[in-house]
């Protein structure tokens, strides 16, 4: 954590920058307020990137937006009836909103807009202590009503007024506790905590898309465990995610099988490793994380015990994939991410395949063309899988599938492999054997795509030569 002094002093050289430094002029020379607040101001101590600039004053929208339309290139009102105007100023982004006093109807969740009319009023209805601090422009003032800075040194997440009234005005809250401890690293307090327990099933009353928004910005950081633990430990997940408590099976006497949940966490875990490690710098890849949180939840289901005591979950996979769909869409996520999942989740034991016998080129081959565009990510949550502590199952495993990539990436310089397409198109086999547009194209389209696999490219004459052999022998 920085030094007081030193992030004061980032904050004192943000706000030297020349948009903001013009920014603030305007609203004083108008008889107006206007502070840095929230993020950027906990960042500043944490240092952390100081990006998503927000103010807020005492302007109303109509002031607002008569202020920064002399010195901006393009502003926008479309938060107005919340009290929020965009800018951009000098190619940068800023959202200005004027303090606010809100009401909540505890029965609908829905506030009631009211402006205040000072800035410690409107700090002390923010969802927590340490995002509750703001810094005075032009004066570059600290002002902090609530002891952010106290927690922000203890790393407590605690809400400025009773977390019952905090958590009761708006319940997601209680998810975006669980999302700051993985994103910031720091532990719910004891009174903030027995009240998230106390109010969970007030989740119920946030809509599904605001609840799908706070679960990926969770899913997103660095380090998601926590917050998932959190949740699950809380309940909220039974209510937002019930497949992932379910993942917590009973493990019986003789350790027959894993603590499922455990190992999801872990998966999860190391996939954001491999993701991190393979592309740094990139945005946080939520297919990914996704499946590999959930790439298990058909265990439950299909859990069986054999006669030897031995615990099965034949085709938890296919299973799986079937609950991430259902879950995924009862989330509103988007259909792409949807079917990404769900795919990866059906293909996530493909490998394991592998080490019992070397696969035939067709048989690579097919991995790759079931992959399709998720052959990375496959490859990322397969090697996620392994979280074996038996080092020699485990260098066995991470060997074979150094040796299945190997052969992958020769192949597919030798073949193109990732387009993967017939020696013929369309309308070469239309014109081979004399066919319009329908279902036996799409036939013969099929039986070379997979001579393709089998076989390997053949080129077009000697495929040609072999449909129209199939061709003559259909029925």
């Amino acid at each position: 954590m920085e030094s007081v002094a030193s992030a004061i002093q980032r904050l004192s050289d943000l706000a030297s920058t020349p948009h903001i430094s013009r920014l603030s002029a305007a609203f004083a020379a108008e008889g107006f307020e206007l502070a840095l607040v929230g993020g950027p101001v906990r960042d500043a101590f944490l240092d952390r990137a100081l990006t998503d600039l927000d103010f807020t004053t005492d302007a109303r929208p109509d002031d607002i937006l008569a202020i920064v339309k002399p010195i901006s290139d393009a502003h926008w009102d479309i938060g107005r009836a919340f009290g929020t105007i965009g800018a951009r100023i000098d190619g940068h982004t800023v959202e200005i909103t004027t303090y606010r006093s809100d009401a909540y109807d505890r029965e609908t969740r829905k506030p009631k807009v009211e402006f205040g009319d000072t800035l410690e009023a409107d700090l002390v209805r923010r969802d927590f202590t340490v995002n509750a601090m703001a810094l005075r422009l032009p004066e570059r003032v600290l002002v902090d009503p609530s002891g952010g800075l106290e927690d922000l040194v203890a790393k407590r997440l605690t809400t400025p007024g009773a977390p019952e009234d905090s958590f009761g005005d708006d319940p997601l809250r209680m998810m975006r506790a669980a999302r700051f401890t993985s994103q910031l690293g720091f532990t719910v307090a004891e009174p903030t905590a027995r009240a998230l327990y106390a109010l969970v099933d007030r989740i119920k009353m946030i809509s599904v898309e605001r609840v799908s928004d706070e679960l990926g910005k969770l899913l997103r950081s660095h380090n998601p465990r926590p917050g998932l633990q959190l949740l699950v430990d809380s309940g909220i997940a039974a209510l937002v995610l019930p497949e992932l408590p379910a993942l917590k099976l009973q493990i019986d006497e003789h350790f027959h099988h894993k603590d499922v949940y455990e190992h999801s966490l872990t998966v999860l875990d190391q996939a954001i490793e491999l993701e991190e490690a393979r592309h740094p710098g990139s945005e946080p890849d939520l297919v990914l994380r996704l499946a590999a949180l959930l790439h298990d939840i058909g265990k439950p289901a299909t859990k069986r015990t054999e006669g030897d005591g031995v615990v099965t979950f034949h085709h938890h996979d296919v299973v799986g994939a079937k609950l991430a769909k259902k879950r995924l869409k009862e989330l509103r996520y988007d259909n792409d991410t949807i079917t990404a999942v769900s795919r990866l989740i059906e293909l996530h034991l493909r490998f394991f395949g592998y080490t019992e016998g070397a696969w035939s080129d067709s048989a690579v081959r097919r991995y790759v063309r079931d992959a399709g565009p998720l052959l990375e990510r496959l490859h990322m949550l397969t090697r996620a899988d392994v979280t074996t502590r038996n080092r020699r199952k485990s260098d066995h495993l991470s060997f074979a599938y150094d040796d299945l990539e190997q052969r992958i990436a020769v192949l597919g310089e030798e073949e193109e492999l990732a387009a993967m397409r017939p020696d013929l198109d369309g309308e070469q086999i239309m014109d081979i054997l004399g066919l319009t547009p329908g279902r036996e194209v799409g036939e013969a389209y099929r039986f070379l795509l997979e001579l393709r696999l089998e076989e390997g490219s053949l080129g077009a004459d000697v495929a040609t030569q072999r449909l129209l052999a199939w061709w003559s022998a259909r029925p």
